[in-house]
This record gives C-alpha cells, structure tokens and sequence, in this order.
C-alpha cells in the first residue's frame, strides 16, 4: 500500500485542480438555469431543428428547455470531456514518468514485484477518477438544491454511471499505453480523449458513421441517449468493458517484461 499512497500524494495537486475545475463548472451551469429558462420559449425547439448540429450533441432527442435536457446537453459535456482529459491524463503518466523522472531504479530495486507495482499504480488512478465524479455528484445535487430543480433520480444516475465507467475505460486504455512509452506521453493521451469525443459527434452525425460508437467511450455516455432510453446502450458498453480489459492486461503485460531505461 505504500506505493498507492505515494501515488495518491503525488496526485493531489493534479486532482484538486481538475476537481475544483470540473465541479465549479458543473455548478456555474446549473446555477445559471433558472436565469436562461426563463428564454427558452421556442430555444429548445429551435436547438432540436438545427439539423446536423443538433443530432451531434443529441439536441433533437431531448428538450434542451427542461432541466434534465439542458444538463445532459451542458453538464454532460463539461464532466464528460473534461474527466476524460483528467482519466487520460492520470492513466497515461502512471506508468511512464518512472523512467521520465529516473525513479524507476529506485522504485523497482525495492522488494515488491512489477505486479504489485502496476495493481497499486492502477488503484489509485481509479480512485483519483471516483474521487473528482463523487465531487462532481455532490455538486450537482447542492446545485440542485439551490436552484429548487428535483429531477428524476435514474436517468441523472445513469449518466454519472455512464461517465465514470467511460473514465475508467480511457484512463485503462491510457495506462495500457503508458507500459509502452517511456517519455511524451501526456499529448498522446489528450489527444486519444480528444479523438474518442470527435469520433461519438461524427457517428451522431449520420447513420453511416454509427460504428464508430463501438470504438469511442463516449458512445454509451450519450445524454440524449440515456434520456430518451432510460439506460445506458448496453452493445457499446460491453465493448467498452472489454478495452478496458485489454488496456489493464497490456500494463501488466508489457510492465511485467519491460527493460527499464
């Protein structure tokens, strides 16, 4: 346990910031409702008929004049888009800035195995990832509060759901990468997030596209979707499920072996 709470402390910074980011955003958005659903008369219908732009943010499922629309629409891209920037970021260095540093002669000489190494490291990005969305959750519901809105329970649950597990996933897959690398990692980790939330807006886009929802987390984090719907598309996460299978036993894999530079 030694190894997660040296991760944890070295995170700390990192994880209050994008923490204290995320939730202050989340709040400011939902705060700010009140105000703008007092114009919304015909601005959720004219937001559902903006073609294109509407079905690759899911407008033209939803009624971007309710509550639960316009936090789907809004709250869900601030915690979707910037957990998954968060996710790739804390996936992505777990691994490689031991040789970035020159830490991992030191770490590695110790007596514990590779494995136990790549279990702690793993833990505590996933703790770091459930620590920013129980903040982001608690904030959410005070703003509720505040603002006097009680949506329904189960489709504002199955959208944090949605985005932890997509966090999960990318973080896994990022951290898969990371036994792979030994320096610059962090942009290739934004840009695979960067890359997952523009391929789920082309797929929105046209019927053509729709496959690309089996490679992209963001696939079964669709508000409109889970609103709509009431569940979480069950196909594309079971794929989701199992990339991030794959990326955890890539670490171990790869990690396992590894000649440390």
């Amino acid at each position: 346990m030694t190894i997660l709470k040296h991760e944890m402390r070295q995170g700390r910074n990192s994880l209050i910031i994008w923490t204290a980011v995320i939730a202050f955003m989340l709040g400011v958005c939902i705060l700010i409702y009140p105000e703008m659903s007092k114009q919304m008369d015909g601005i959720g219908e004219a937001f559902a008929n903006m073609g294109g732009f509407s079905a690759a943010f899911g407008m033209d499922k939803i009624n971007f004049g309710e509550f639960i629309g316009f936090f789907g629409v809004e709250c869900g891209n601030v915690l979707g888009l910037g957990g998954a920037f968060f996710a790739a970021l804390t996936g992505i260095s777990a691994l490689f800035k031991e040789e970035r540093e020159h830490t991992a002669e030191f770490l590695l000489t110790h007596p514990v195995s590779r494995q136990s190494v790549i279990a702690q490291k793993l833990f505590s990005v996933i703790v770091q990832i459930i620590i920013l969305n129980a903040a982001s959750v608690g904030v959410t519901a005070l703003s509720a509060i505040i603002i006097g809105e009680s949506p329904e329970t189960k489709p504002i649950a199955l959208m944090f759901a949605a985005y932890l597990i997509m966090q999960i996933e990318i973080a896994a897959i990022c951290f898969g990468l990371s036994a792979f690398i030994g320096r610059g990692g962090l942009g290739l980790g934004l840009g695979l997030a960067a890359a997952f939330y523009f391929l789920n807006i082309i797929a929105n886009l046209t019927e053509s596209a729709e496959f690309l929802k089996y490679i992209t987390p963001f696939g079964y984090t669709d508000s409109a979707d889970i609103i709509a719907d009431g569940q979480i598309e069950i196909k594309y996460l079971a794929v989701g499920i199992v990339m991030t299978v794959i990326g955890i036993g890539a670490a171990f894999w790869k990690y396992g072996q590894k000649d440390i530079s």
